[in-house]
């Protein structure tokens, strides 16, 4: 197991100190990127708020992106699996004639 290191995470107004696996620091950094400049998006569009509101919404939002993804990912499988199923059925044919 590698060592972990720490970066500075920084979310909204609040630095966090984590510690995480060395590969995982470039994807760490672009989540962080992005859930940051959702959060100046959401407070350009929703004046008023706290930022724990807006860290709120950026969680909704995130969350749903997942939930989305995943279910495109287990559509796309879906379909790969009845195009190779038909792909079967027409060799199949081709080899019986």
């Amino acid at each position: 197991m590698s060592e972990l290191i720490p970066i500075s995470a920084l979310i909204g107004d609040r630095t966090y100190r984590i510690k995480i696996e060395p590969k995982d620091e470039e994807v760490v950094r672009k989540t962080l990127k992005v859930v940051n400049e959702k959060i100046v998006e959401f407070r350009t569009q929703f004046a008023g708020k706290d930022m724990q509101d807006y860290i709120a919404m950026v969680l909704i939002w995130f969350a749903t992106e997942q939930e989305e993804q995943a279910a495109a990912g287990m559509e796309q499988q879906s379909l790969s699996e009845k195009l190779n199923f038909l792909e079967k059925l027409i060799d199949g044919g081709l080899q019986n004639n």
